[in-house]
C-alpha cells in the first residue's frame, strides 16, 4: 500500500513541477501518516532538484529574468477569491519565484508591479493598491530571515514622485535595509512604463550632453550619446534581461523594458502568475540555453 502511495505521489510531482502545479500534499505536510513514505518522498523530491539545478547548470545560466505578473485578477475570480485580496497569492508567487531564481542562480528578478497607466483607475481603487503595496513591503521586510537566506537587494524603479507619500517611505526604507545584500537583486517596477523611462533618461542626457559640447566647443554637432542615454535609464541598476517571462499566456509587452528587450527571450507560459512554478522557469532556461547556442 504504501508503495502505491509512493509512486503515484512521485508521478503526481514530477507532472507539477512539469506544469508548474503546486507539490503534492504528501510531500509537503507535517504529521503525515505515511511516516516513512513521506520521508523518501521528500529525499526523492530534493535528490530530483538538485539534479535538475545541476543539469541546467551545465549551460549557461540568465543573470537577469523580468516578469510581467499577469492573471491575479483572473486566478482569483478561478478560485472564488476576493477582488480585494486578488494580489494575495501572487505576493507568495513572487516569494516562491525568488527562491527558485536564487536556486538555479539567477541574480537579477525585475518585476512590473504598477504601470503608470494604473493611475487611471478608480481613486479608491488606486488608494486600496497604494495600500497594498505598502503592507507587503512592511511583510517582505519583516521576515528577516528570508532576506538574509536569499541575500535579496531591492531596488523600485520608476516614477517614484507619483507614489502616495507613506508608499515612499515605505520603498526607501526597503531600499536602504537591503542595501548591503548582493545575492540577489529584485528590481520592482513601480508608476514605470518604458515610454516614460525613455523620455526620463532623454531628459536627463541633455544638460550632459550640452555641457560636453560647450566645452568643446561644438554645439553644432550636438547629439545625445547612447552610452550617457542609457545611463540614465531606470533601469541602469541591473544588466540588460535575458529572459522577459510573461504569465497567462499573453504576449504583449504593455509598455515594459521596451528599450531592454530588443535581443532577449520572450516567453508566455499558459500558467496564471499565482500558478507559475519551478517547471516554469525549468523551461525557460532550457530555452534560453538553447538559443544560447
Amino acid at each position: 500500500m504504501q508503495i502505491q502511495v509512493m509512486l503515484t505521489s512521485l508521478k503526481s510531482f514530477v507532472s507539477a513541477l512539469v506544469h508548474g502545479a503546486k507539490v503534492p500534499r504528501v510531500l509537503m505536510a507535517e504529521g503525515n501518516e505515511q511516516g516513512d513514505a513521506k520521508q523518501l518522498l521528500r529525499k526523492s523530491y530534493n535528490f530530483f532538484l538538485n539534479c535538475t539545478y545541476k543539469v541546467l547548470s551545465v549551460g549557461p545560466i540568465p543573470e537577469h529574468v523580468a516578469f510581467i505578473m499577469d492573471g491575479n485578477r483572473r486566478y482569483a475570480k478561478m478560485n472564488n477569491i476576493d477582488p480585494e485580496d486578488s494580489h494575495r497569492p501572487g505576493f507568495i508567487a513572487l516569494m516562491s519565484v525568488i527562491k527558485h531564481c536564487y536556486e538555479l542562480g539567477v541574480k537579477y528578478i525585475t518585476i512590473y508591479a504598477f504601470s503608470l497607466h494604473n493611475f487611471r483607475r478608480k481613486p479608491e481603487e488606486i488608494e486600496r493598491l497604494m495600500n497594498w503595496m505598502r503592507e507587503k513591503i512592511d511583510t517582505f521586510l519583516e521576515d528577516d530571515g528570508f532576506i538574509k537566506r536569499y541575500g535579496v537587494r531591492i531596488y523600485f524603479v520608476g516614477k517614484l514622485e507619483e507614489l502616495s507619500e507613506d508608499l515612499q517611505v515605505a520603498t526607501n526604507k526597503a531600499m536602504e535595509v537591503t542595501a548591503n545584500n548582493t545575492t540577489t537583486y529584485l528590481l520592482v517596477c513601480v508608476a514605470y512604463t518604458s515610454t516614460d523611462e525613455i523620455a526620463h533618461a532623454v531628459e536627463e542626457s541633455i544638460p550632459y550632453n550640452v555641457t560636453i559640447r560647450k566645452q568643446e566647443n561644438n554645439l553644432a554637432t550636438f547629439k545625445i550619446e547612447l552610452a550617457e542615454l542609457e545611463k540614465q535609464m531606470y533601469m541602469a541598476v541591473g544588466p540588460m534581461p535575458d529572459i522577459l517571462v510573461r504569465s497567462s499566456g499573453e504576449t504583449r509587452l504593455s509598455n515594459f523594458l521596451l528599450w531592454q528587450t530588443d535581443r532577449c527571450l520572450l516567453y508566455s507560459p499558459s500558467a496564471l502568475w499565482p500558478e507559475l512554478g519551478l517547471g516554469n522557469l525549468v523551461w525557460a532556461v532550457i530555452s534560453f540555453q538553447r538559443h544560447y547556442l
